[in-house]
């Protein structure tokens, strides 16, 4: 079992309070973590701007090449891990054992990772819109058309409060470092492997240890981040949303409420897109925010849903180590018990149909956790309790809706997927400012192009744009 210690500002520290992290089918125990208080961060808060100074020291070019030496190391080196050190295999093994994720998916989640940090210079490209990196160094210059442009960071360090159910969400936060901002990481509690790996890779390959700070811990460290850091990316259920909608200083993920819409130019060609729709809801065992949750037509949405019972229905939970396990276990008690709870509950609206019945119990109980299986809802209007809902697993309601109501109905989205061909339409989702992620066509919901920003831009939202003038002879100079 390796000790880890919370990271002030990549020292380590062992705290007198350590939690456990354990298998969730074993109970063995993987790691005992030191855990931070609000004082400690509030501590070491006071030295936040050294991060940022230590950054500065290296141009941003220098920090880009520095992300593609550490994308090797944190795929496929043996590096520290608290008291100990953790292999490739070891790391995927260990996320599977406490997260519930199956371990292939969690080997699937590091080239992810692995991708954004080798092709960080092209990211950071498109997040800029073509800026050169030397201007946020300097705080100003000139764009290639000739006029002087100032972008001014907003924090030294940037806040995130991780989850521990869907180790996929660091890619957000991996170009922070080559803008020169420090990083405050709260880990998930069930999920400290990937900050402690990326925070070594990035040790090894040259970034200074102060610009780097991790602090495991319970809900007031979370609390507690957000309170201190000026600039904070979070994590959360609506409830979450609702408490930081509209303070600047946050900006919350939370869940995606991601959708398929057939338009009535393709509904009748429902089949072929079958595998789409499928996969949207499925892969990665439905844990994302970008998996689609809700299926939208004005038609024949009795028979998609019917199709996608009979495809995603027979899943049954597999071992974490089985190559084919497509469902990931609920490792928190009762989670999965109160969400079975919750869904059946709604399924006695009228208008609403369980189409998944005939195949078998949806709750699996295990001795130390609990599997949801597939689950495909039908819904006769956009007007039930249930058709605008989203969970932790593969469950999707299939919703029939006028085409021209959808956009109303569907609510707030972040990514939609129109399978259409219709240009007034098309032109209507374009202007939709309730849909986040826009996909014309057949793109299943679950399909990134990394070098677009996810859910708002992280460059934005650390740096401001403002007015800026220098004689042109001391401008040239400067540069």
């Amino acid at each position: 079992m390796v000790k880890i210690p919370v990271l002030r500002w990549g020292q380590p520290y062992e705290s007198l309070d350590a939690d456990p992290v354990v298998h969730f089918v074993t109970g063995e125990p993987l790691a005992k973590v030191s855990q931070a208080n609000p004082g400690l961060l509030a501590k070491d808060m006071r030295k936040a701007q050294r991060a940022r100074d230590a950054l500065r020291e290296i141009p941003c070019r220098g920090l880009v090449q520095i992300m593609k030496k550490a994308a090797d190391l944190y795929k496929d080196a043996t590096v520290p891990l608290g008291d100990g050190e953790q292999s490739p295999a070891d790391f995927a093994r260990q996320q599977s054992a406490s997260t519930g994720l199956p371990e292939h998916m969690c080997k699937a989640n590091m080239a992810k990772n692995h991708f954004v940090l080798s092709n960080m210079d092209r990211i950071l490209d498109c997040l800029t819109r073509g800026l050169d990196l030397e201007i946020l160094t300097r705080g100003y210059g000139v764009e290639s058309r000739g006029v002087t442009v100032s972008y001014q960071a907003q924090t030294p360090v940037l806040g995130m409060v991780l989850p521990s159910n869907s180790p996929g969400v660091h890619t957000l936060w991996l170009p922070v470092i080559p803008m020169q901002i420090g990083l405050v990481l709260k880990p998930g509690p069930q999920e400290p492997w990937t900050p402690c790996r990326m925070a070594a890779a990035f040790f090894e390959a040259g970034v200074p240890r102060e610009a780097i700070g991790i602090y495991p811990g319970l809900g007031e460290m979370g609390a507690e981040v957000v309170n201190r850091c000026r600039r904070t990316m979070i994590f959360g259920s609506l409830e979450t949303v609702k408490r930081y909608e509209g303070n600047p200083r946050v900006q919350v993920h939370g869940p995606g409420f991601s959708k398929i819409l057939l338009g009535d130019d393709e509904v009748d060609n429902w089949e072929k897109h079958l595998n789409l729709m499928a996969d949207s809801v499925y892969l990665n065992s439905g844990r994302g925010c970008i998996n689609c949750s809700g299926i939208w037509a004005s038609r024949h949405t009795k028979e998609i849903a019917q199709a996608l019972a009979e495809r995603l229905g027979p899943i049954d939970a597999k071992p974490p180590e089985d190559p084919t396990a497509a469902l990931a276990a609920f490792t928190v008690a009762g989670q999965a018990q109160a969400i079975h709870a919750s869904i059946q509950d709604k399924l006695k609206e009228d208008g609403v149909a369980d189409m998944i019945a005939k195949f078998g119990p949806r709750l699996v109980e295990k001795e130390r956790c609990a599997y949801l299986r597939p689950w495909v809802v039908h819904c006769d209007s956009p007007d039930r309790k249930i058709a605008n809902t989203e969970f932790m697993f593969p469950y999707v309601t299939v919703v029939q809706c006028p085409q021209d109501q959808m956009i109303e109905k569907i609510g707030q989205t972040l990514v939609a997927s129109a399978i259409t061909g219709n240009k007034a339409w098309e032109r209507e989702l374009m202007d939709a400012t309730n849909i986040d992620r826009l996909n014309i066509g057949p793109i299943p919901t679950i399909a990134l192009n990394w070098l677009q920003p996810h859910e708002g831009n992280i460059v934005d939202f650390l740096f401001r744009a403002r007015a800026f003038q220098m004689p042109p002879e001391r401008l040239a100079a400067a540069l």
